[in-house]
């Protein structure tokens, strides 16, 4: 196995502190990685006079939705913020399997993206897959969270201040370039 090939195992990382920008490390490594073929998600936070009022999930097919926001009904809740499980759910065709992608890109797996279950199921068959997948991860939580950060084929790396954003985008770029290497299909992660 190439060293490339034994790099594409999967790859999450975990913060500690929801402050320190995650999302702009997974912005930063689809930056760089330029135009290969990139899939996932990242969320934008919605501010409004300088307070968080919820969130927007943007794909990087360009698409945006808003996915949880203070003033949406609480059926599904966290924190303060009404979830739409409907967006997230539809959200998990962003994850969709695809033989020319070449790298997977979330932020975040968290509480709020795990309340569908479809997105759940399309993040454990990328994990099981054999491209790369470069994941924010939250800090807490069980369940799905947690059975991320214990695979067998994920790295963790923990964060701990927010000046290390652009470090960690270089730490993770090799893991989303595995994809690149003409061998990586072939291997199980």
């Amino acid at each position: 196995m190439s060293s490339c090939a034994a790099e594409a195992s999967q790859c999450a990382a975990d913060y500690r502190n929801p402050r320190h920008r995650q999302t702009t490390i997974i912005r930063r490594v689809a930056e760089r990685l330029g135009r290969i073929a990139l899939r996932g998600f990242y969320t934008e936070e919605l501010r409004e006079r300088g307070e968080r009022r919820g969130f927007r999930l943007v794909g990087f097919n360009g698409r945006a939705r808003i996915i949880a926001h203070v003033d949406f009904p609480k059926r599904h809740r966290v924190g303060k913020y009404g979830v739409d499980v409907q967006a997230l759910d539809e959200a998990a065709a962003l994850l969709r399997p695809d033989p020319d992608v070449r790298a997977y890109l979330v932020d975040e797996i968290g509480k709020m993206e795990c309340l569908p279950e479809r997105i759940v199921a399309a993040m454990r068959a990328l994990i099981a897959g054999s491209t790369p997948v470069v994941a924010s991860v939250g800090a807490r939580g069980g369940g799905f969270i947690a059975e991320v950060k214990r695979g067998p084929g994920s790295r963790l790396m923990r964060r701990v201040c927010p000046s290390q954003s652009s470090l960690r985008a270089q730490e993770l770029l090799p893991y989303a370039r595995a994809g690149m290497c003409p061998n990586v299909a072939s291997q199980s992660a």
